[in-house]
């Protein structure tokens, strides 16, 4: 197939928070050393920046000052400084108020954002500098030459759900470059492959994930002031699991209100989204939304594992930044200020490398050895075994949380042992014992009343997601009948639990069996299918271009 080609100097993909800092600081070093321009191209799978950006989100401004230090002069959307916090554990009923607020969740000077409007306004900084930015443009393959990478392919667009060619057809195109930053995300699809290709996770531990899941309210404006943030512990999870829920106040009475739980839970039976329900129905948390409205939805999955899960970030013709890499801090419930400072540095190893006509890994491991010196090491190393240690249930967690705040994360055995997600989860014979479930209904069902209380589909609709219909599934199940067997008996179809979206269905198959049915067009891009099945027979690969959801606001 003849494909058009497109030669650049450096190659971002992902128009997140990494992406656009790498663009702009490329962008800086140019133009205050000068020399022969570069040509710099950011690539965006969402059909404009930001669309896609989904976070609680409270955002550490010290990377921002770093890379734009008029932010403020310059329009920065930071809607509102922190100015009051509270963190309580939940039980049913009631909520008992921690006498101080923890450290790593003390957030006085961070400012509650919308990533999806922080990310927009970097991106016209990113164009005013006159670098090209490509949205609704998903990359679908890593080019290579041997073991070095070239660049990426984007996907081929207009073909049907057959595979067949449509009139609309468009070759995808090879756009090559001397270095490729990979900031494509959490489980991003092309650092996933590069990953295992190159064997750039060999000595790390596996990758432990969560999912947050996040509603944006208005509320009367009068009713929690601007700047406030609350983050839970306890209901509705039992001791066993990993999470909390966040609720974070801007202005004109628009407040983000989530939940994150960790994808390393045992219970085939869990539900997150449902779990959300719960926790919004909780006192404390319903008081402030009933009588609002709920306008938009989204989940994301969460890289929590820490400093010893982050694979080797460099490789011949190859820098991974961000949440690709693993980059945030689980304690502190944070990392935009974490992919933004990755990104950063990566863009001055790849320019050093480009002037110096070296982009072998030999030359890119000066970005590890910056990431080493720079306050990404200082801040991720103390907590390297955090989320590994709620592994053990919640009051072991706690107390080995607060001890790596003076222990500075130290522990019997580092790194602490841990197991990916998908392989924790139990089989309904062992968790349930003999109790006879029925795996098509909820453990702990929620009444929905579409008010304060909302099914997945709902939620789904609040989330701008838009997909052409007459496409290959980008949800890709290697082998069905693992669904309708195996899957069935020992673990009750996880996926239409875990998915926050109602993209996995068991549906009837006319002869008293049951087969998966995929809704691909609902999917909201978190990954967790991907991450989460037991099996890991599911592969998610972007969609045609711009689809996906639309997170404004949030």
């Amino acid at each position: 197939m003849d494909r058009e080609t497109l030669e650049v100097d450096v190659l971002i993909v992902g128009g997140g928070p990494a992406g656009m800092s790498a663009a702009l600081r490329l962008a800086q070093l140019q133009k205050a050393q000068g020399g022969e321009p570069l040509a710099i191209a950011v690539l965006e799978k969402a059909r404009e920046a930001g669309a896609h950006m989904l976070s609680g989100a409270m955002l550490d401004p010290s990377a921002l000052r770093e890379l734009i230090p008029d932010f403020k002069e310059k329009g920065a959307p930071v809607a509102s400084e922190v100015h009051h916090e509270h963190v309580y554990f939940l039980t049913k009923n009631s909520k008992v108020p921690f006498p101080i607020t923890p450290p790593p969740l003390q957030n006085h000077g961070n400012y509650v954002i919308s990533l999806n409007r922080f990310v927009k306004w970097m991106s016209g900084l990113v164009e005013a500098e006159g670098i090209d930015l490509f949205a609704g443009f998903p990359a679908s393959e890593v080019l290579y030459d041997g073991d070095r990478v070239v660049g990426v392919r984007t996907r081929d667009q207009g073909i049907d759900k057959h595979g067949a060619k449509k009139s609309t057809f468009e070759a995808g195109v090879e756009i090559r470059a001397k270095v490729t930053i990979l900031c494509d995300g959490v489980r991003g699809n092309l650092t996933k492959a590069v990953v295992r290709r190159l064997a750039l996770d060999e000595g790390r531990q596996p990758q432990l994930y969560a999912i947050g899941l996040k509603e944006l309210w208005e509320v009367p404006k009068d009713r929690i002031k601007a700047g406030t943030v609350v983050h839970t512990l306890g209901y509705p999870l039992k001791r066993e699991e990993f999470g909390g829920g966040f609720l974070y106040a801007m202005p004109d009475g628009v407040v983000s209100v989530g939940f994150v739980t960790g994808l390393d839970y045992r219970d085939p039976m869990f539900d997150p989204h449902l779990t959300f329900q719960h926790f919004k129905q909780h006192p404390a948390i319903a008081a402030i939304l009933q009588g609002g409205q709920m306008v938009r939805y989204g989940a994301k999955a969460l890289p929590e594992g820490g400093w010893h899960t982050i694979p080797r970030v460099y490789a011949d013709g190859l820098l991974i930044a961000g949440d690709a890499g693993g980059f945030v801090n689980s304690m502190r419930l944070k990392g935009i200020h974490l992919a933004m400072r990755t990104g950063m540095l990566a863009a001055e190893t790849a320019y050093e490398a480009i002037r110096a006509r070296d982009t072998s890994a030999a030359r890119l491991w000066k970005y590890e050895e910056r990431i080493d010196a720079s306050e990404v090491r200082r801040e991720l190393y103390p907590v390297r075994n955090v989320h590994q240690s709620f592994g053990y249930g919640l009051v072991p967690g706690l107390m080995y949380s607060g001890l790596s705040l003076v222990t500075g994360g130290w522990w019997l055995k580092d790194p602490m042992p841990a197991h990916a997600g998908f392989d924790r989860m139990a089989e309904i014979a062992e968790y349930y014992g003999e109790h006879k479930l029925d795996v098509d209904a909820p453990v702990r069902p929620v009444k929905v009343d579409r008010q304060l209380t909302f099914d997945k589909l709902t939620n789904v609709h609040h989330s701008g997601t838009r997909h052409t219909e007459d496409q290959p599934s980008h949800l890709i199940v290697y082998d069905t009948n693992i669904c309708s067997t195996r899957c069935r008996v020992e673990y009750g179809n996880p996926c239409t639990r875990f998915c926050p979206a109602n993209v996995y269905e068991m549906v009837d198959a006319g002869d008293g069996t049951k087969r998966l049915q995929i809704n691909a067009s609902n999917c909201v891009h978190c990954k967790t299918c991907d991450i989460m099945d037991p099996y890991q027979v599911i592969d998610w690969v972007p969609p045609e271009g711009g689809g996906g959801p639309q997170y404004d606001g949030m």
